[in-house]
């Protein structure tokens, strides 16, 4: 197939996970469009997107691509205020739901839906890819949406032979990420020079730099092997925060963390991170790029932007 053929539906295409895959598939040549309930920022809008507003909660607005066929769908759709409990339940589950209901007949190559690493409840890191546990409690509804959503389509798979994979993601951070993200919000605050309040920073986490993050999609969408399968997509290396913060601070050279400001979330888990052994047999994937080498890319964006 030549690549000018290729048609992607991008839900979400308008966040900083789809704005990243958008452009590495309108570098390839791809046809792009995402369907969101915004239009793009400034800083994350692309001239040959086609941007649609939808909103996959609701069946009658899936009218507006009724007559469109695309090769690949990646879901990236999700109300991001967490706190909002129904709406999160409705756009991270039912969402999902109402696509795979409107493509199931259609003769998609790959459905792509991004799950999270809350899918686990507590489950002790480094975590390893479970289907089905009737054990696993959620503390939040955003991963139990999540995890509803992973065994909707693993019931599809059965019943319609439906294309899907889910890849279930850590921190992944980069340029054009909005202040509301850890990496963010300390790059941010130590550009300005302002004292900022931080934990205690002594949670282990894991933080995957974009590019390797949109490298593992691309491997998905051609690879047969990757249908009716999960992965844990990260680093597989966890970093202390206050590792994290210290690091940035030292590199801008600005700035003051204050720590011990913000307590840690009751059922905040101190350590957490994936096992990624399945994506790199199967796959063939693994990260490329340090953390240390991503972390001065996306100060570097962020210096120009405050320009």
């Amino acid at each position: 197939m030549n690549k000018l053929s290729y048609k992607i539906l991008i839900v979400g295409g308008t966040g900083f996970l789809g704005y990243h895959l958008a452009k590495r598939c309108i570098e390839k040549g791809w046809l792009v469009t995402s369907i969101s309930t915004n239009i793009p920022k400034k800083i994350r809008f692309l001239k040959k997107v086609d941007y649609i507003k939808l909103d996959i909660t609701k069946k009658k607005q899936f009218n507006k691509l009724r007559n469109r066929e695309f090769n690949f769908i990646v879901n990236f759709g999700g109300y991001v205020n967490h706190f909002e409990k129904i709406k999160t339940y409705k756009s991270h589950y039912i969402g999902c739901k109402n696509l795979v209901e409107n493509f199931k007949k259609k003769k998609i190559q790959r459905f792509i839906q991004i799950g999270s690493c809350t899918e686990y409840g507590k489950y002790k890191s480094p975590q390893k890819e479970i289907f089905k546990n009737k054990k696993i409690k959620h503390n939040s509804t955003y991963g139990k949406s999540k995890y509803l959503a992973t065994n909707y389509l693993i019931n599809k798979i059965k019943k319609n032979n439906f294309p899907f994979t889910i890849l279930r993601l850590y921190l992944v951070y980069g340029p054009k990420q909005d202040f509301n993200r850890l990496i963010p919000i300390v790059i941010k605050g130590c550009l300005l020079g302002n004292q900022f309040p931080c934990s205690s920073g002594l949670q282990y986490r894991d933080f995957l730099y974009i590019e390797d993050f949109i490298d593992v999609v691309f491997k998905c969408l051609k690879n047969n092997k990757s249908v009716g399968e999960i992965f844990n997509i990260g680093f597989g290396k966890p970093i202390r925060v206050k590792k994290v913060i210290k690091m940035i601070n030292k590199i801008i050279r600005s700035g003051k963390p204050e720590f011990n400001k913000i307590p840690l979330r009751k059922d905040e888990q101190i350590t957490l991170y994936p096992n990624i052994k399945k994506s790199n047999q199967l796959l063939n994937w693994k990260p490329k790029i340090s953390f240390l080498a991503g972390i001065k890319r996306t100060i570097k964006y962020y210096k120009q932007s405050f320009k």
